[in-house]
């Protein structure tokens, strides 16, 4: 076999004339639609219009033009197959052996600020999806092209051989069902937004491939990194690299769990994260400040960890952060002289973000955990405490301070993995228990990690405390107020443990688990 005929019919023109010109000088036959064919013609390729074809003109605005017996016939026909043949010949149809289709603007039209629901609707393809599907199914004798980066690929063939590859029509074919399922999951997620139904019966999704990572968490495991195709500015997929080696599957868990942490806070924030938990979180009135105190809540854990800032690095942070082994800096971005400093260590990956936005931007998106045989979808928790909510349960009220510290902690709590305690003072962490089976053992490491600092600190919990042990702890560090969510059936146990050392403690009425 050999490729004759072709159509053309793409919204990304993007190399399309110099490849049908080629095409063309090869001996093969273009049949084209509405602007790809008034493109071809204009650039003087020969080109034949599709209703020379079906015989019947374009009609409702082009909505109708290639679902047709004449186009499908000739893409479906089975090449040896006698009956197939003879229907052709009776009804003087002709094959066609080559489909370059790309589909309408859907994802770049939905993306538009204050898109109108018309204008999206009407950039939903239908004829493209249904000639693509129509080619791959048939590929054992159609080549089919949805990707501008094939052309090369498919001249070289038919130029070596007359007719691609089969191996090659399999290729193409399976990138074609890829993208037109991709394509229907984007509508399918934004026509569910759209009706209020983001949980609907089947979930489908789609994540186009930004990276292959040279493994997982392990060197034996094969991995990739993807985004979302409308990922909103400001998140780790949309991030500028400036410098340093390729990220790892670890690298991209850990900055994430960072820049989620910093971006609770207005004020400029400096937090560290190793193995997805906080190290050090600090607040203060410049950016130099704020790493300070995040270096200095745990000078030892911070070092080989992830640094996220929400404000611009200067020279002056850039020198301090120079002094320790980094893994990445994630920042809005970074003055000329801090590059210049911190980009002569080679390794170290800097990672430019664009501003934030404030906490109260932030909106919720579902976040899919897979699990053996499926996968559970939830929210992402965004929920940001309203200290009017706040209920004094404790005989003391807290200061104006305590207050500002427990307000800090609750922050950072939410972001460390359960069973979770914070120690702030100051503005800054002082001391993280994460991840243990039980409350009093994260209690335990927070208040040993603290020293000496724990005294006078304020303590966030991620959960209720389901008996008073963790306030007799408490206590005995020298805590003087303590932020929880309450609803233990065994409250009032807590509640007068802290009454009788003059603890004061508040409910938040929320619990911030995070497995």
């Amino acid at each position: 076999m050999s490729i004759k005929r072709a159509l053309v019919s793409v919204s990304d023109k993007r190399g399309i004339v110099d490849f049908c010109r080629e095409l063309s000088s090869l001996g093969v036959e273009i049949i084209s639609t509405g602007g790809t064919k008034n493109l071809l013609a204009k650039e003087g390729v020969p080109v034949i219009g599709i209703s020379d074809v079906t015989g019947f003109p374009e009609i409702l605005d082009g909505r109708v033009k290639t679902l047709h017996p004449a186009v499908h016939s000739g893409l479906l026909a089975i090449r040896d197959s006698e009956e197939h043949q003879k229907q052709m010949n009776e009804l003087g149809l002709d094959y066609i052996d080559l489909v370059v289709v790309n589909l309408y603007p859907f994802q770049e039209t939905i993306a538009k600020p204050d898109v109108a629901y018309e204008d999206a609707i009407e950039n939903i393809d239908i004829g493209g999806p249904t000639m693509l599907r129509s080619a791959a199914k048939n590929h054992a004798f159609v080549s089919v092209v949805v990707d501008a980066d094939d052309y090369s690929t498919v001249l070289e063939e038919i130029r070596a051989g007359g007719d691609t590859t089969l191996e090659t029509r399999k290729r193409l074919a399976a990138k074609v069902f890829r993208h037109t399922a991709a394509y229907d999951a984007l509508i399918s997620d934004y026509l569910s937004k759209v009706t209020g139904d983001p949980l609907p019966e089947r979930y489908t999704v789609t994540y186009e491939k930004i990276q292959d990572l040279r493994y997982g968490e392990n060197p034996h495991q094969k991995a990739a990194f993807y985004r979302k195709p409308l990922a909103p500015a400001g998140t780790l997929t949309t991030a500028e690299q400036l410098h340093g080696k390729e990220l790892s599957y670890n690298n991209i868990n850990d900055a994430n769990a960072a820049l989620q942490i910093v971006k609770e806070f207005d004020e400029p924030a400096v937090v560290a994260v190793k193995h997805m938990n906080p190290c050090g979180v600090g607040v203060g009135s410049t950016v130099l400040e704020a790493y300070q105190k995040a270096y200095s809540a745990d000078p030892t854990s911070i070092f080989g960890g992830i640094v996220a800032a929400n404000r611009t690095i200067d020279k002056d942070t850039a020198n301090l952060l120079k002094e320790i082994f980094l893994e990445i800096i994630i920042a809005p971005d970074f003055t000329p002289e801090a590059l210049e400093i911190l980009t002569q260590k080679k390794n170290i990956r800097l990672l430019k973000m664009g501003e934030f936005g404030s906490a109260a931007d932030r909106k919720s998106e579902f976040v899919i955990t897979s699990i053996d045989g499926g996968m559970i979808v939830q929210e992402s928790d965004i929920h940001s405490l309203d200290p009017s909510e706040l209920q004094v349960v404790t005989d003391r009220q807290p200061t104006a301070e305590e207050l500002k510290q427990l307000l800090f902690g609750w922050k950072v709590v939410k972001h460390v993995k359960s069973n979770a305690i914070v120690l702030a003072s100051g503005n800054m962490t002082v001391g993280v228990g994460a991840g243990q089976m039980n409350r009093v053992g994260s209690a335990k490491i927070a208040i040993e990690q603290a020293g000496e600092k724990a005294k006078g600190s304020v303590l966030a919990s991620d959960a209720f405390f389901p008996m008073g042990d963790t306030l007799e702890l408490a206590a005995k560090a020298g805590i003087t107020a303590v932020i929880q969510p309450g609803g233990s059936i065994r409250d009032e146990e807590s509640i007068k443990v802290a009454n009788e050392h003059g603890i004061a403690m508040v409910f938040t009425g929320v619990r911030h688990f995070k497995h």
